[in-house]
Protein backbone atom coordinates (compact mmCIF):
# COMPACT_ATOMS: atom_id res chain seq x y z
CA UNK A 1 0.00 0.00 0.00
CA UNK A 2 1.74 3.33 -1.23
CA UNK A 3 2.52 6.14 1.55
CA UNK A 4 -0.22 8.75 1.34
CA UNK A 5 1.49 12.37 1.44
CA UNK A 6 -0.82 15.19 2.24
CA UNK A 7 0.31 19.11 1.38
CA UNK A 8 -0.73 22.03 -0.51
CA UNK A 9 -0.41 20.97 -4.56
CA UNK A 10 0.82 24.20 -5.63
CA UNK A 11 3.95 24.78 -3.27
CA UNK A 12 7.28 23.16 -2.36
CA UNK A 13 7.17 23.97 1.60
CA UNK A 14 7.05 21.77 4.06
CA UNK A 15 6.28 19.04 2.56
CA UNK A 16 9.18 18.91 -0.23
CA UNK A 17 11.23 17.82 2.64
CA UNK A 18 9.28 14.44 2.98
CA UNK A 19 8.75 14.10 -1.03
CA UNK A 20 12.54 14.59 -1.41
CA UNK A 21 13.24 11.29 0.88
CA UNK A 22 10.65 9.48 -1.30
CA UNK A 23 11.88 9.89 -4.33
CA UNK A 24 15.24 9.44 -3.18
CA UNK A 25 14.03 5.92 -1.54
CA UNK A 26 11.84 4.78 -4.60
CA UNK A 27 9.19 4.70 -2.23
CA UNK A 28 5.73 4.32 -3.83
CA UNK A 29 3.96 6.80 -3.04
CA UNK A 30 0.64 9.30 -3.60
CA UNK A 31 0.65 13.16 -3.40
CA UNK A 32 -2.86 13.37 -2.24
CA UNK A 33 -3.78 17.40 -2.99
CA UNK A 34 -2.13 16.95 -6.31
CA UNK A 35 -4.80 14.36 -7.53
CA UNK A 36 -8.04 14.43 -8.88
CA UNK A 37 -11.25 14.49 -6.78
CA UNK A 38 -12.82 12.04 -8.74
CA UNK A 39 -10.31 9.44 -7.75
CA UNK A 40 -11.49 10.00 -3.99
CA UNK A 41 -7.60 12.83 -3.76
CA UNK A 42 -7.57 16.61 -3.88
CA UNK A 43 -7.54 18.92 -1.37
CA UNK A 44 -11.05 17.55 -0.14
CA UNK A 45 -9.33 14.33 0.85
CA UNK A 46 -6.76 16.34 2.96
CA UNK A 47 -9.08 18.17 4.60
CA UNK A 48 -11.10 15.19 6.09
CA UNK A 49 -7.98 14.35 7.65
CA UNK A 50 -7.81 17.59 9.40
CA UNK A 51 -11.48 18.33 9.96
CA UNK A 52 -13.49 15.47 10.34
CA UNK A 53 -14.36 14.38 14.18
CA UNK A 54 -13.83 10.76 12.95
CA UNK A 55 -10.18 11.21 12.55
CA UNK A 56 -8.75 11.01 16.52
CA UNK A 57 -5.23 12.24 16.22
CA UNK A 58 -5.73 15.00 13.40
CA UNK A 59 -2.81 16.74 12.59
CA UNK A 60 -2.78 20.44 12.95
CA UNK A 61 -1.56 21.11 9.14
CA UNK A 62 0.29 19.82 6.44
CA UNK A 63 2.24 17.82 5.57
CA UNK A 64 1.32 15.07 7.03
CA UNK A 65 1.36 11.55 6.50
CA UNK A 66 -0.44 8.53 6.12
CA UNK A 67 0.50 5.21 6.40
CA UNK A 68 -2.01 2.58 6.66
CA UNK A 69 -3.32 3.95 10.18
CA UNK A 70 -1.06 5.51 10.95
CA UNK A 71 -0.86 9.54 10.70
CA UNK A 72 2.27 11.21 11.16
CA UNK A 73 2.04 15.16 11.08
CA UNK A 74 5.35 17.84 11.10
CA UNK A 75 7.72 17.61 8.57
CA UNK A 76 10.49 16.47 10.88
CA UNK A 77 8.16 13.46 12.87
CA UNK A 78 7.51 12.15 9.45
CA UNK A 79 11.47 12.30 8.69
CA UNK A 80 12.00 10.33 11.80
CA UNK A 81 9.01 7.48 11.33
CA UNK A 82 10.23 7.17 7.45
CA UNK A 83 13.82 7.13 7.95
CA UNK A 84 14.39 3.44 9.10
CA UNK A 85 11.54 2.49 6.46
CA UNK A 86 13.14 3.79 3.52
CA UNK A 87 17.22 3.26 4.62
CA UNK A 88 17.32 6.77 5.30
CA UNK A 89 18.82 6.96 8.54
CA UNK A 90 21.53 4.69 10.56
CA UNK A 91 20.45 1.88 12.12
CA UNK A 92 21.74 2.89 15.97
CA UNK A 93 19.74 4.99 18.32
CA UNK A 94 23.31 7.65 18.28
CA UNK A 95 22.78 7.97 14.78
CA UNK A 96 19.05 8.26 14.52
CA UNK A 97 18.83 10.84 17.41
CA UNK A 98 21.66 12.99 15.88
CA UNK A 99 20.40 12.77 11.92
CA UNK A 100 16.70 14.05 13.69
CA UNK A 101 19.02 17.15 15.76
CA UNK A 102 20.37 17.62 12.41
CA UNK A 103 16.34 18.02 10.97
CA UNK A 104 15.30 19.71 13.55
CA UNK A 105 18.03 22.29 13.44
CA UNK A 106 17.20 22.96 9.35
CA UNK A 107 13.42 23.17 10.12
CA UNK A 108 15.01 26.15 12.28
CA UNK A 109 16.38 27.50 9.31
CA UNK A 110 13.25 26.97 7.53
CA UNK A 111 10.76 28.76 10.21
CA UNK A 112 13.78 31.65 10.21
CA UNK A 113 13.49 31.96 6.06
CA UNK A 114 9.86 31.85 6.38
CA UNK A 115 9.93 34.61 8.88
CA UNK A 116 11.98 36.93 6.67
CA UNK A 117 9.47 37.89 4.63
CA UNK A 118 6.73 37.38 6.77
CA UNK A 119 8.16 38.50 9.69
CA UNK A 120 4.74 40.38 11.73
CA UNK A 121 2.14 37.61 10.98
CA UNK A 122 1.50 34.71 8.08
CA UNK A 123 -2.50 36.65 7.96
CA UNK A 124 -0.58 39.43 6.27
CA UNK A 125 0.53 39.62 2.76
CA UNK A 126 4.11 40.52 2.43
CA UNK A 127 3.43 44.10 0.84
CA UNK A 128 1.54 44.98 4.68
CA UNK A 129 5.18 44.03 6.23
CA UNK A 130 7.19 45.08 3.86
CA UNK A 131 9.30 47.66 6.33
CA UNK A 132 9.84 45.13 9.29
CA UNK A 133 10.61 42.36 6.18
CA UNK A 134 13.63 44.44 4.85
CA UNK A 135 14.95 44.37 8.52
CA UNK A 136 14.42 41.16 9.15
CA UNK A 137 15.94 39.85 6.01
CA UNK A 138 18.83 41.67 6.73
CA UNK A 139 19.57 40.10 9.93
CA UNK A 140 18.69 36.92 8.46
CA UNK A 141 20.70 36.98 5.47
CA UNK A 142 23.99 38.56 6.46
CA UNK A 143 23.94 36.81 10.65
CA UNK A 144 21.90 33.75 10.30
CA UNK A 145 22.77 32.10 6.90
CA UNK A 146 26.26 32.48 7.60
CA UNK A 147 26.11 31.36 11.22
CA UNK A 148 23.68 27.83 10.45
CA UNK A 149 25.82 27.14 7.17
CA UNK A 150 28.79 27.04 9.27
CA UNK A 151 27.64 24.97 11.86
CA UNK A 152 26.62 22.39 9.22
CA UNK A 153 30.29 23.02 7.74
CA UNK A 154 31.23 21.86 10.93
CA UNK A 155 28.99 18.73 10.82
CA UNK A 156 30.43 17.66 7.96
CA UNK A 157 34.42 17.96 8.64
CA UNK A 158 33.58 16.04 12.13
CA UNK A 159 31.56 13.42 10.49
CA UNK A 160 34.44 10.10 11.48
CA UNK A 161 33.17 8.34 8.45
CA UNK A 162 34.21 11.28 6.19
CA UNK A 163 33.25 14.84 5.38
CA UNK A 164 30.27 13.49 2.17
CA UNK A 165 27.69 13.11 4.25
CA UNK A 166 26.06 14.91 7.58
CA UNK A 167 25.66 11.37 8.93
CA UNK A 168 28.06 8.47 8.75
CA UNK A 169 28.65 7.06 5.45
CA UNK A 170 25.63 6.84 3.18
CA UNK A 171 23.02 9.38 2.33
CA UNK A 172 20.11 9.96 4.76
CA UNK A 173 17.30 11.91 4.95
CA UNK A 174 19.06 14.57 6.49
CA UNK A 175 21.77 15.12 3.70
CA UNK A 176 18.63 15.76 1.21
CA UNK A 177 16.83 18.55 3.94
CA UNK A 178 20.15 20.40 3.67
CA UNK A 179 20.33 19.97 0.10
CA UNK A 180 16.51 21.63 0.23
CA UNK A 181 17.46 24.20 2.21
CA UNK A 182 20.33 25.43 0.34
CA UNK A 183 18.57 24.92 -2.86
CA UNK A 184 15.79 27.36 -1.21
CA UNK A 185 18.38 29.75 0.29
CA UNK A 186 19.64 30.29 -3.25
CA UNK A 187 16.37 31.27 -5.07
CA UNK A 188 15.21 33.44 -2.05
CA UNK A 189 18.67 34.82 -1.43
CA UNK A 190 20.91 34.29 -4.26
CA UNK A 191 24.06 36.92 -3.75
CA UNK A 192 23.91 35.95 0.01
CA UNK A 193 23.69 32.42 0.09
CA UNK A 194 26.33 32.14 -2.52
CA UNK A 195 28.86 34.76 -0.21
CA UNK A 196 27.85 32.25 2.73
CA UNK A 197 28.79 29.38 0.52
CA UNK A 198 32.54 30.36 -0.06
CA UNK A 199 32.87 29.88 3.70
CA UNK A 200 30.87 26.23 3.68
CA UNK A 201 32.28 24.54 0.72
CA UNK A 202 31.89 20.82 2.17
CA UNK A 203 27.97 22.01 2.27
CA UNK A 204 28.00 23.61 -1.44
CA UNK A 205 29.58 20.03 -2.18
CA UNK A 206 26.55 18.11 -0.44
CA UNK A 207 24.17 20.09 -2.43
CA UNK A 208 25.56 19.49 -5.62
CA UNK A 209 26.15 15.99 -4.80
CA UNK A 210 22.62 14.98 -3.84
CA UNK A 211 21.27 17.11 -7.06
CA UNK A 212 23.36 14.31 -9.31
CA UNK A 213 22.09 11.18 -6.58
CA UNK A 214 20.27 9.61 -9.69
CA UNK A 215 16.77 9.00 -8.21
CA UNK A 216 16.83 12.63 -7.06
CA UNK A 217 18.56 14.05 -10.82
CA UNK A 218 15.33 12.43 -11.91
CA UNK A 219 12.75 13.56 -9.93
CA UNK A 220 14.22 17.51 -9.92
CA UNK A 221 13.74 17.20 -13.86
CA UNK A 222 10.43 15.70 -13.68
CA UNK A 223 6.98 17.39 -13.46
CA UNK A 224 6.41 16.12 -9.93
CA UNK A 225 9.29 18.65 -8.53
CA UNK A 226 7.10 22.45 -8.05
CA UNK A 227 8.82 25.42 -8.79
CA UNK A 228 9.50 27.37 -6.66
CA UNK A 229 7.64 30.35 -6.40
CA UNK A 230 6.09 33.71 -4.43
CA UNK A 231 3.50 31.60 -2.12
CA UNK A 232 5.83 29.21 -0.63
CA UNK A 233 8.46 29.41 2.31
CA UNK A 234 11.81 30.39 0.21
CA UNK A 235 10.37 33.87 -1.81
CA UNK A 236 12.60 35.76 -4.09
CA UNK A 237 11.88 39.51 -3.19
CA UNK A 238 15.24 41.49 -4.73
CA UNK A 239 14.58 43.78 -2.55
CA UNK A 240 15.23 41.21 0.69
CA UNK A 241 18.83 40.43 -1.08
CA UNK A 242 21.85 42.11 -1.09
Amino acid sequence: MPYQLHYWPTIQGRGEFVRLALEAAGADYVDVARGSEEEAQGIPAMMHFMESPDVRHPPFAPPFLVDGKTIVGQSSAILLYLGPRLGLVGKSEPARLWTHQLQLTIADVVAEAHESHHPVGVGLYYEDQKKEALRRAKEFRTARVKKFLRWFEAVLERNPRGSEHLVGSKLSYADLSLFQLVDGLLYAFPKAARRALKNAPLVAALHDRVAQQRRVAAYLASERRIPFNEEGIFRRYPELDA
